[in-house]
């Protein structure tokens, strides 16, 4: 039997999603119900910078069916990326100590506390029956030359109870002989292997698309990073950098390998990541097209009165 596919995208709230998606003048605040109608899963994004706050999450579960589903990625600070103390929240600021340069210095205890603020807003989520995976977005900079695997035990064994999917951005974890290591420790902690569409390029920060790694028979996961390799490369903002709009046989293809990779597991997490103006929930809802699920199709030009 092939597992269920969900499709979403990497963030509901983008500048482009705004300007050529949502219904023009909507309110920012009905933004999130009027994506729940068209797509059953969404990456949030915003928890990347910043510890949500109560209330903010109970009104994403207000807003949202009861089969809805809510992927949220890691703070920053768990995934090896130089992080400001002003992205914690208040009370752990006031602990951290910052380098010359006023990055956090990351320690075990400030983990730890991090962690423990963060799964406190995600127990609400939980609760309602709408918490998917938690997803870690590792640094590029976490490099099979500098770091090891078992850096990431502590989390993982912190997060013993959820639902973790791994994305490595440095290839070089993904290619030769490292790929079968990679893959026996992500498997072993019972983690979710992010597979990836992604430019074609040999560049340290570009993972291989040609993976296909099913780690954990509950879950698996697939993002989609668009294939325009010089924006990925050398995009400065996260718009110029996955600024591709898919093609009707790209899709195709992006259909197929969701198939295969569904039959491994009991349900399959797709996310759209290119996501420069509106490309990505048109390419997602392409994609739920393609896979023959039902699709409302937004309005082109709707008005708000």
């Amino acid at each position: 039997m092939s597992g269920k596919i969900l499709v979403g995208t990497a963030s509901w709230s983008d500048p482009g999603f705004v300007e050529r998606w949502y219904p023009n003048k909507m309110p920012a605040s009905d933004r999130l119900s009027w994506y729940a109608q068209h797509f059953d899963l969404v990456e949030v994004n915003s928890t990347f910078y910043s510890v949500p706050e109560t209330r903010m999450v109970e009104r994403w579960c207000a807003a949202t069916p009861n089969d809805f589903t809510f992927d949220v990625k890691l703070h920053q600070l768990f995934s090896f990326h130089s992080t400001k103390a002003k992205l914690l929240p208040p009370e752990l600021q006031r602990r951290a100590e910052t380098d010359a340069k006023g990055n956090i210095k990351s320690t075990p205890d400030l983990q730890e506390a991090l962690l423990k603020r963060f799964l406190l807003p995600m127990s609400i989520i939980r609760d309602s029956g709408k918490l998917g995976v938690l997803l870690l977005q590792l640094s590029p900079a976490f490099s099979p030359r500098k770091h090891q695997l078992s850096e990431l035990e502590p989390l993982s064994e912190m997060l013993s109870g959820y639902d973790l999917a791994i994305e490595f951005r440095n290839r070089n974890w993904a290619v030769g002989g490292q790929l079968d290591s990679t893959i026996d420790f992500v498997r072993k902690h019972r983690a979710i292997f992010v597979n990836v569409d992604a430019p074609e390029s040999d560049h340290f920060t570009v993972m291989p698309s040609d993976v296909d790694k099913v780690t954990n028979s509950k879950v698996a996961y697939l993002r989609l990073h668009g294939r325009n390799a010089k924006a990925y490369v050398t995009g400065k903002t996260v718009a110029a950098r996955f600024d591709y709009n898919y093609s009707d046989k790209e899709i195709t293809e992006v259909a197929e390998r969701s198939k295969k990779l569904a039959q491994e597991t009991r349900e399959l997490h797709v996310i759209f990541n290119n996501n420069n103006l509106d490309y990505a929930p048109r390419a997602a809802l392409c994609l739920r097209k393609a896979l023959g699920q039902i699709v409302r199709t937004p309005a082109e030009t709707l008005e708000l009165f």
